[in-house]
């Protein structure tokens, strides 16, 4: 059954909502033409908080802070974030609302290009988050996967790319063929890779779920 507008409003309704300040962000951002995570992306975040209890969260990709504040809020009280975010305009939004929210104590942002911060990283994080430039999520992977324990859990956003995803790459524009190209190896890695087990659920726009498995046990001859 497809899922149309209409259904997806449906189910939307029964969330029971943000505090006003995550309110006021998100339709700022909105106006302003800052993406945010998708209804149904906070729905599926506050489900985890809530199963997980993580201690330590991980987001690649900050924007203006409202997946980080997001976290915060529905995460456990004694949980640690840390945000990584490329361009200056919205690291420095982002610190503004993390102030304003008063979660300077809580939000760790590191500014700067991802590829290079994530080296510096060391972990466990017990959730990572995943919603940067989506042509590097497979690039960004071996690192990722270095800060995860084993049992810790990795959400990737967006990762069905409004539909353009399921196309045959020349069903889409020349221009997004190569992110097109990146996103299905992506997704090809996560679901083969020895070390995760990984659900990919149609949620907003895309949602890739992966626990990081133990070390495959030896055979012996």
């Amino acid at each position: 059954m497809d899922i149309d507008e209409r259904m997806i409003a449906f189910i939307d309704s029964f969330d029971k909502g943000n505090p006003a300040f995550l309110n006021r962000l998100e339709r700022c951002a909105r106006e302003a033409g800052v993406p945010v995570v998708r209804p149904q992306m906070q729905s599926l975040l506050k489900f985890l908080l809530a199963a997980l209890r993580p201690l330590r969260i991980l987001e690649v990709g900050t924007a203006v802070g409202f997946s980080a504040l997001l976290m915060s809020e529905f995460g456990p009280g004694d949980c640690r974030i840390t945000t990584l975010e490329k361009d200056e305009e919205r690291a420095a939004q982002a610190r503004e609302n993390f102030a304003g929210a008063g979660r300077t104590e809580r939000i760790t942002l590191l500014e700067g290009d991802a590829a290079e911060l994530l080296g510096t990283l060391e972990g466990p994080f017990d959730l990572i988050f995943m919603d940067a430039a989506k042509g590097q999520y497979l690039h960004f992977l071996p690192e990722v996967l270095r800060l995860l324990p084993e049992g810790g859990i990795l959400v990737s956003d967006n990762v069905l790319q409004e539909g353009d995803v399921v196309q045959s790459r020349f069903a889409v524009n020349r221009r997004d063929r190569t992110i097109h190209a990146r996103m299905r190896e992506y997704l090809f890695e996560l679901t083969h890779h020895p070390r995760l087990q990984t659900c990919i659920l149609p949620s907003g726009d895309g949602a890739a779920l992966s626990v990081k498995l133990g070390e495959p046990a030896e055979t012996g001859e």
